[in-house]
């Protein structure tokens, strides 16, 4: 287990990371033309073009009557991803059924290279999107689902997480102490859940449970909405049940895959 930095080491190829940057921009902006990704990189828009082209030439970028746009390849590649996870297989019906039973949003996330990734969501009837997309990668230590899976892995790899990505501000909620940080995990590995209070997004909290098999964390489960819905009480005496039921199931399946 170890963290690769983006554009860390020598073999790093200035040409694909300088196409990935092109994607980012694209990712960020929607539908772009030339001059508006050489501006944005500071590039030539000689070398714009030629990303642009190259990306069109081999399918994950077309181009319209407005500009460029990223191709449906990508959540072709997306999706074929998510798919080989078996934590994903194992926990996509139980999300579903979760975000129904409480009617809030259901989230299941992983660790990947030192950050949280929302790998499925479901929303409930009464469920308040809190703009966390599939596919986000994210600071560990601003959600539940983050430090729930960081109470439960290695302390020498919880720290290269902190030397990597430092503990940055999301919200004026967010711990930004290593000392603090460090008796948050220690809480969350003794109780068994995270809470998330106001950390990522104003407003929102959300509670996770890691998904632990054979002794390894291989993701979390939460469920999140609005601060007023979910309170201390209503937190331990509803949502907690219903999330370890679905962490039981979830565990059993995933080590049948």
């Amino acid at each position: 287990m170890g963290i690769t930095e983006p554009g860390a080491g020598d073999s790093a190829i200035g040409a694909v990371e300088r196409a990935f940057a092109v994607v980012g921009v694209m990712r960020e902006r929607g539908t772009v033309r030339i001059d508006d990704v050489a501006t944005a990189l500071d590039i030539p828009t000689s070398t714009a073009h030629s990303h642009l082209a190259t990306l069109e030439s081999v399918g994950y970028v077309v181009q319209g009557e407005d500009g460029y746009r990223l191709s449906c390849r990508f959540l072709r590649d997306g999706v074929a991803v998510r798919q080989r996870r078996n934590v994903f297989r194992a926990t996509r019906a139980e999300i579903e059924a979760l975000a129904e039973s409480t009617g809030e949003v259901a989230n299941l996330g992983m660790e990947e290279n030192g950050q949280r990734v929302i790998l499925y969501q479901a929303e409930g009837t009464e469920a308040v999107y809190d703009n966390a997309p599939i596919g986000e990668h994210t600071e560990m230590h601003w959600t539940a689902l983050g430090k729930a899976i960081l109470a439960h892995l290695p302390a020498d790899y919880v720290d290269e997480v902190v030397d990597t990505y430092g503990l940055p501000r999301a919200t004026r909620h967010t711990i930004t102490d290593r000392d603090r940080l460090d008796r948050e995990l220690a809480r969350i590995e003794d109780r068994g859940y995270a809470i998330e209070d106001e950390e990522r997004r104003e407003g929102i909290r959300s509670v996770a449970s890691p998904v632990v098999v054979d002794g390894r964390v291989v993701g979390s489960i939460s469920v999140s909405g609005p601060k007023e819905r979910l309170d201390d009480e209503r937190i331990e005496d509803a949502i907690l049940p219903e999330l370890r039921n679905t962490v039981n199931v979830v565990e059993v399946k995933y080590a049948y895959e």
